[in-house]
């Protein structure tokens, strides 16, 4: 059956929401950072797959699953990065049957953005359970408006041994990237690891453009990625042993200066039971968070209403955040800051706009949210 609609046990339980756990892709911007500046189209190509790639190595020791998000609940949050320029990230539960969760993340001064929406669905299979992960990752290099979107799906990923043996997380099947305008496209292999050989973590993917193979991705996310092109010249893609340890650190307000729905507001005692190894103490603050969910709900259905998503909307079958991104660095970075936080919480700092950099007003252009 759909685990949706299962209550996991909180041993199992990650202490913090999945609108967090996106975070995780944008935790080596430097990747991306400048690829605007490659004008060899196939070097962006691989950029944006070490952004997206470099993601998958940070995850919780054992098999644990990060909260269901409720409808509504919402995770923002700032980087600030060693060069005074910052980022910016928005994700909000906009859909609860079928669970769906936007986000958006941006840095004006750096030219980057990602919009994307995940659809996360769970299924028992005896000994494991399979999340089948739908939904897509949009990137915008800023400063390259003719290449327009690259387009990045997700593998799926495999919780084993929950019956019966040693417990461990896989990420399997595939992922498609893809650039319509540069004509790039990458089918990357998340190898399982089979009963009698193979090896965990394992990845491999050949890169194209238009019929012609151009590439080839392989390694594992856990350790080293290489690429290697069509004349046999090899790199290292990212070393998650080395370049793992460089994680881009995070500004999130203290929950007194959030609100009751942001995610770490929201679900605080459960994460400081699961913390304190309290599983009686967590789950009686779980089932507290999903009953008050069911219950508003049924006060909206009772009333004939329909939730309204705060922070996106829903265009042809795609989640983009409410807003349009001024060309202006400066001028962007206000209103990206006026859109996430309408009114600044007191241990915000100075705004980003009062601390941008010189070098960062050159002009960028306007992703197609």
């Amino acid at each position: 059956m759909d685990l949706h609609k299962v209550t996991f046990p909180t041993f199992v339980l990650e202490p913090r929401s999945m609108l967090e756990r996106i975070t995780d892709f944008m935790s080596h911007p430097d990747l991306l950072f400048g690829a605007e500046n490659c004008d060899d189209p196939e070097e962006r190509f691989i950029r944006v797959l070490q952004y997206y790639l470099a993601g998958w190595h940070i995850k919780p020791k054992g098999v644990k699953k990060p909260y269901n998000p409720v409808l509504g609940e919402f995770f923002r949050c700032r980087y600030d990065y060693s060069d005074g320029t910052r980022g910016f990230y928005i994700a909000e539960q906009v859909s609860h049957h079928p669970p769906v969760s936007a986000f958006y993340y941006v840095s004006p001064a750096n030219k980057v953005c990602v919009i994307g929406e995940l659809r996360p669905k769970s299924k028992f299979l005896g000994n494991s359970v399979s999340t089948t992960m739908e939904g897509e990752n949009r990137v915008y290099l800023l400063g390259r408006p003719e290449d327009k979107e690259y387009v990045i799906s997700m593998p799926n990923m495999y919780a084993r041994g929950i019956l019966w043996g040693k417990m461990f997380l896989e990420l399997g099947d595939s992922c498609m990237a893809k650039n319509e305008q540069t004509g790039h496209y990458a089918d990357i292999q998340f190898k399982t690891k089979g009963y009698f050989s193979g090896t965990y973590n394992a990845i491999q993917g050949r890169i194209r453009r238009g019929n012609t193979e151009t590439g080839e991705i392989y390694g594992k996310w856990s350790a080293v990625m290489e690429y290697k092109n069509s004349k046999g010249e090899k790199r290292v893609l990212f070393d998650a042993t080395k370049d793992g340890q460089n994680i881009a650190p995070k500004w999130v307000a203290p929950e007194e200066e959030q609100e009751p729905n942001e995610s770490r507001r929201l679900w605080s005692k459960l994460t400081k039971a699961i913390i304190a190894k309290d599983m009686d103490a967590a789950t009686e603050a779980k089932t507290a968070v999903e009953e008050s969910q069911r219950e508003q709900r049924r006060r909206m259905e009772e009333r004939g209403e329909v939730h309204v998503p705060r922070f996106f909307q829903e265009r042809n079958g795609r989640w983009e955040p409410k807003l349009q991104l001024p060309t202006d660095p400066q001028e962007a970075i206000q209103v990206v800051e006026k859109f996430i936080w309408p009114t600044l919480p007191p241990s915000y700092g100075p705004s980003s706009a009062e601390s941008t950099p010189a070098s960062a007003s050159n002009s960028t252009s306007n992703p197609s949210s």
